[in-house]
């Protein structure tokens, strides 16, 4: 028996009335779809909290950003943040479309991605920006 005859079969088949229409469930919403815009090192892990906190750093935690407009060094400067603490920032390099976005209002994810015991400090720490 097709799946389809199957189906229209059943109700009689366990002895109920057919079901004239059957109404798709409507308060289905759609996934949110993240798109990861960057995946970048961590920029001046050793000035900022970064070493201290080394410890509690986990692969897939969030962090947030925080837009510096009044920073003298970079007028696009952004931070990285774990929880209350300072880790660095977005390498100046790179921080143009995140500096864009964040100044435009838009909500960005953050989270660590990789993390590598390594004596180089641009090593340490690789970050994912989504935007979605």
């Amino acid at each position: 028996m097709h799946r389809r005859s199957l189906f229209t079969r059943l109700p009689a088949l366990v002895g109920v009335a057919p079901l004239a229409v059957i109404a798709p469930f409507t308060d289905v919403r759609p996934a949110t779809r993240r798109i990861a815009l960057q995946q970048s090192p961590l920029a001046g892990f050793q000035y900022h909290d970064g070493e201290r906190i080394w410890p509690r750093l986990r692969p897939g935690q969030p962090l947030t950003l925080r837009r510096e407009a009044d920073n003298s060094h970079d007028p696009r400067a952004v931070s990285v943040w774990w929880r209350d603490r300072k880790l660095g920032y977005v390498p100046r390099n790179e921080n143009v479309a995140v500096a864009t976005l964040l100044d435009a209002g838009e909500a960005l994810e953050v989270r660590v991605v990789a993390l590598e015991a390594s004596r180089d400090p641009w090593r340490r720490v690789r970050f994912e920006v989504s935007v979605g």
